[in-house]
Order: C-alpha cells, then structure tokens, then sequence
C-alpha cells in the first residue's frame, strides 16, 4: 500500500519553509526515523525524519520549493503486513503537536474545534481564565496576555497548546495586516528591464521580524567608543590559551563578556516591556545574541549564561555557534531566548552606525571598526591609541538617555580597564 508522508509542525508560529536539501530518491529503502530532507523555517535549518519505513515511489517537492505544514511531500510503497505496526506509530506525530489537528481523519483532532473560538477574543472584559502557573508564565515571556486566550480544557482552562495558537493567530493577523498597509509598487517595467527572484526564507523572515522591531520600538542611538589597546594586548598574550582550548579570543569575545557584566549592573538593558500589563520583565538571567552574516544572509544565534562563563569557554562557544550559522546547521532553540544582542561590523569596515534593537529585547550593542588615532592623554601629550566605536541602540520607552549614557561609559571604561570587572563587577 503507498502512503503520503506530510511536513509536521516546526515550531512555534511556523507554517511555511522551503526545501534547501533532498536526502533521498525514488527507488530508496527508508528506515524509520531516516531524514528524508531538510528545511529552512524561520533562519533554522530543520531535518524532517520518517515516520513510516517503505520504498519512495515519489518525491512531490523540490529543492528550492516553498511547503506549508501539512502539505504532502513524498510518496511511500510500504509493506502491507507492516502498515499496521507503522500507521498507529503515536510517538513522531505527539513530538510535531499542530500535524495531529491537521489530519481529520484521526480520532485525535479533538482541539480542531479551539482554534475557531479565538475570532472573538473581546479582550478588554476583566475576565480570568483558569490556568497553570507554568502557562501563566510561559505567555508572559512571549508577551501574550493569557485572559485573552479561550481555553479548550475543563471550563475554559487555559493550556500551553492553547497559548501557543493564539499566538499563532495574532502573528498571522499581524502579518495580514503589514502585508495590507504596504503601498503597490509602480510598474518597474515601464522604464527598462527588470527580473524577480524569489526571497529566500532567511530573507524572509528577517524583513518581517525587522519589520516588527522597527514598529515596536522607538529607537534611539548613542554612541561613544573606548580605547582597547591595553585589551587586545592582552587578547594577544592569551590568544593561544583560548585555541588550545578551541576557540579564538577576539575583541568581539571579549566584548560579549564585558557586556554581559555590564548588564548585571544594569538590569533595565536586560529587560523587555509587557505593554498589556504595563509591566517592566526583567530577566535574571544573561543570553547574548550575536549577529553572524553568513552568504543566505544576516542569523543571531544566542550564547547562553553568559554572564557565569569565562571568555576563553565564550571563544569555543562563539567559534562553534558561528560555524553553524556559516554551514546552515543551526536549531531552532539556537536562535530563541534572547536578552541583549551584539552586533560586529569590524571585520567588514565602518564606525559608527545605528542597529535596530532585536524585538522584544531593549537593546542591542554595535561595535566599529578599531583604528589606531592619535589621542590627547591627561598629562597633555599625544600618543597612538587603538579605539573601538561604540553604537548602542535603545527602546526609549524603557531607557533614558542619560542611562543609555551610563551604560555605554561603564562598557568603555571596563574595556580600557579591564581590572574595573574585577573592581565593579556583580557575581
């Protein structure tokens, strides 16, 4: 007998990817759990196993093609003896919890009913869903208001798959509706030739997500820069330390570390904003995003607990996480869970320049390119200093000015010095 195998869900808020690699082809044995291809949803690369064994007969997609969740992607001659053992198999499909409801013919979609329910969240009524703390939790740090979530459990109770769709659903809506607002575009043709090419899904989902940032934060820049040379003196005597111990100490590692002390001592940069709630969320703990352009465009992998490791466990980290960015490899829960963001343009040139804050945190660090300039020391006389630009973009609606102020000459001076981590620093 054949049987179509279907992509299952990706992730949160994913309904769409596009088909970057093949593993198989018609003829091929398939053995359980066999990666048959690989995805790109959202800036993760995803591999899509079997859920059933069987000879391919059809492949129905393409590499370069775009898929929706619950689309069919390959057909399988299975072993009519074996169909039982492998249709009932419930382990795959619980693991992909949005593919369930997808398929009607189940006795499972038991939710399908739910999702309708939200197209009247009247929102505004001071009702209190019954929910779990760790549900209430979860829809905070997603920034959802869980009493505008209907409940499919007992008397309305709120779950975690309930606060997943409705979040699923604003960010549709959302999308409908910056897709509304956009202007038409004239006819390009009328003054010479043109030709389309299709955005990749990096590219995608970074010019919605940076849409959704450039609308919800009102940003505003400060810059200053700090004189590194004592630093990268010291990078350089203990460069083959962090290599023996694989990674490469660099000034963007280095920084990453300092920042993370930094936000120990201010914790509002560490933060984000419940606009529904009117409240400030502040994160007891530090995960560091650092933006890695790669050739299908700019990722931001995220280190974790930054702040309780040692720059030379952050250069091996760095190394490793870039690397997979580079080759396509990253996971989704490497880009999720996010708390402040640094991005570094010295390799490529520059100075100054203005980084738009990685919504929903509230700031994001922009280092320049260092040069050698000749500085005014405080004794009158001029020397050779090497000195970092600094650019920190903020959401003003949470950070003043004169803090942004504070924050960027803390980071500056804990560069030039770097014994003032020691001095200042919060464990």
């Amino acid at each position: 007998m054949q049987k179509r195998l279907t992509i299952p869900g990706l992730g949160e808020n994913i309904e769409h990817a596009q088909v970057v690699r093949l593993s198989v082809a018609v003829g091929d044995t398939i053995k359980a759990d066999q990666a048959l291809m690989e995805v790109e949803a959202g800036k993760a690369t995803i591999e899509i196993p079997a859920e059933a064994v069987g000879k391919v007969v059809q492949i129905l997609v393409k590499e370069g093609d775009e898929v929706d969740k619950g689309q069919a992607f390959l057909v399988l001659e299975t072993d009519a003896a074996e169909a039982p053992a492998e249709t009932p198999k419930p382990e795959p499909v619980a693991e992909k919890a949005p593919v369930p409801a997808a398929r009607t013919p189940k006795a499972e979609p038991a939710p399908a009913p739910a999702p309708p329910q939200p197209a009247e969240p009247t929102g505004k009524t001071a009702r209190h869903v019954p929910a779990a703390p760790s549900v209430r939790r979860f829809a905070r740090e997603i920034g959802i208001e869980v009493d505008t979530v209907e409940g499919s459990g007992p008397h309305g109770r709120v779950s975690l798959d309930d606060v997943k769709r409705h979040a699923r659903e604003l960010n549709q809506r959302r999308s409908e509706g910056l897709r509304a607002a956009t202007p038409p575009l004239p006819d390009f043709s009328r003054w010479g030739e043109v030709h389309r090419e299709p955005m990749s899904a990096i590219r995608r989902a970074t010019a919605e997500h940076l849409t959704v940032c450039w609308t919800n934060v009102p940003r505003v820049t400060h810059f200053d820069s700090a004189d590194i040379t004592k630093l990268d003196s010291l990078r350089k005597k203990y460069a083959e330390r962090a290599a023996a111990q694989g990674g490469k100490l660099t000034m963007a590692v280095m920084t990453v570390k300092i920042v993370a002390e930094a936000l120990k001592k201010f914790p509002k940069f560490n933060a984000s904003i419940d606009v529904g709630k009117r409240e400030i969320i502040f994160k007891d703990y530090i995960n560091v995003g650092i933006a890695v352009a790669t050739e299908r465009g700019l990722l931001v992998p995220v280190l974790r607990d930054v702040g309780r490791k040692n720059m030379v466990q952050l250069a091996a980290e760095v190394d490793a996480i870039a690397k997979k960015a580079r080759e396509g490899t990253l996971a989704m829960s490497d880009l999720e869970g996010g708390t402040f963001t640094v991005t570094n343009l010295g390799a490529i040139g520059g100075s100054y320049f203005t980084p738009i804050v990685n919504y929903p945190e509230v700031a994001i660090l922009g280092m320049g390119r260092a040069k050698k300039e000749p500085t005014v020391t405080e004794t009158g006389e001029i020397e050779i200093r090497t000195i970092l630009p600094l650019s920190l973009s903020y959401d003003h609606r949470l950070i003043d000015g004169a803090e942004a102020a504070r924050f960027t000459r803390w980071l500056a001076e804990a560069i030039e010095e770097p014994l003032l981590l020691s001095l200042e620093g919060v464990s």
